[in-house]
């Protein structure tokens, strides 16, 4: 377990830290159908980020206030029934589903918005833009505007929500959603905040994690379990739909020495050790 923990936990329990409120987010499982079946698009972090550095992760990040008072071109359900969906209200459902289809364009360069209800937008090179976004210089309401696009939120599929840990120094309310790669596009195989870029069938990525090759936080690894039965891209959208999205938070209890972490649900990642005094 990470040494920051053990002073953290207690600090928390004692009521001397009060735990930060976590940041909603957004992150997008990527899959695109292979030979052997569904790969997901896992970039690994650069071990100088201050969050999850060096650990494989999902094209994702932290919500832009602005997407949720924009006025935005849409297809697919509205921010309305994606507030039913999330679990919050219609506001905070457009900015989230903004944040997951934006960050994927960020990171992965795929772009889940077309100029039509039935299409995406054809490949170029949009380089400037993405930075522009990446730098916050331009909201994402406008770069659609600008381009003619409405988003497509009929492409993604919710999967789950977690909330980072109380004890954690920094926090996120975050939504999983699963996409298929559009046809006509591909994903970048160099991102700026990734050191490597890599296409894994969950099986390979659970498989690697377990003989710690491929390291991800309990989120990550857990979300490429639930995907193993899935056959083909579109089947893990479908597959979405039945799923309850209910936020999956960790919980920490400390017993003498003995340290105990455990997410409800979950037991197979529960972390138990011992600690100094």
């Amino acid at each position: 377990m990470p040494p920051s923990w053990p002073a953290r936990i207690r600090a928390v329990e004692s009521g001397e830290l009060t735990p930060p409120v976590p940041k909603p987010a957004a992150t997008v499982v990527l899959l695109r159908d292979a030979a052997e079946g569904p790969q997901a698009y896992l970039l690994r972090r650069r071990t100088s980020m201050a969050f999850a550095g060096g650990m494989y992760a999902y094209p994702g990040g932290g919500v832009d206030p602005r997407d949720a008072e924009a006025e935005l071109a849409w297809a697919g359900p509205s921010p309305r029934e994606w507030a039913e969906r999330l679990g919050v209200d219609a506001r905070t459902a457009q900015a989230v589903v903004c944040a997951a289809v934006r960050e994927t364009f960020e990171e992965a360069g795929v772009l889940l918005a077309g100029p039509d209800a039935h299409s995406t937008a054809e490949p170029r090179d949009w380089t400037e833009q993405r930075a522009a976004l990446e730098a916050h210089r331009l909201s994402f309401a406008d770069f659609l505007q600008s381009n003619g696009l409405l988003l497509r939120s009929d492409l993604l599929a919710a999967w789950a929500r977690w909330v980072t840990p109380a004890f954690e120094e920094r926090r996120y309310d975050t939504w999983f959603f699963v996409a298929a790669l559009p046809a006509d596009q591909q994903a970048a195989l160099q991102v700026g905040e990734a050191d490597r870029v890599a296409w894994l069938p969950p099986a390979e990525a659970v498989r690697g994690h377990a003989e710690g090759r491929y390291g991800m936080l309990p989120p990550t690894v857990t979300v490429l379990r639930e995907l193993l039965p899935v056959r083909t891209a579109a089947e893990a959208l479908t597959a979405a739909a039945d799923r309850r999205i209910e936020p999956v938070l960790g919980r920490a209890t400390v017993a003498g020495d003995r340290l105990t972490v455990r997410w409800s649900g979950y037991e197979e990642l529960t972390i138990d050790g011992h600690f100094p005094p």
